[in-house]
């Protein structure tokens, strides 16, 4: 990680959005493991979902870091 000169300006709401962007990542990680493992499309459908939602929320919070740095 680049050390940057001068603070965010919130960095509290920045720690925040790292943990989610984090564990947003981990939690997609573990939809995919269930996919695999998964033959029912109601099933798959739904983990597709759930991921797609979770990259939006990632998406979300890296535009809010851009705008906070």
């Amino acid at each position: 990680m680049v050390e940057r000169l001068l603070p965010s300006d919130d960095p509290v709401a920045e720690e925040v959005l790292e943990w989610t962007i984090k564990r947003d990542a981990q939690d997609i990680a573990q939809l995919m493991e269930w996919l695999v493992g998964t033959t029912a499309r109601k099933d798959r459908e739904m983990l597709i979902n759930r991921a797609l939602d979770l990259m939006e929320e990632i998406d979300h919070a890296l535009k809010r870091l851009d705008e906070l740095r």
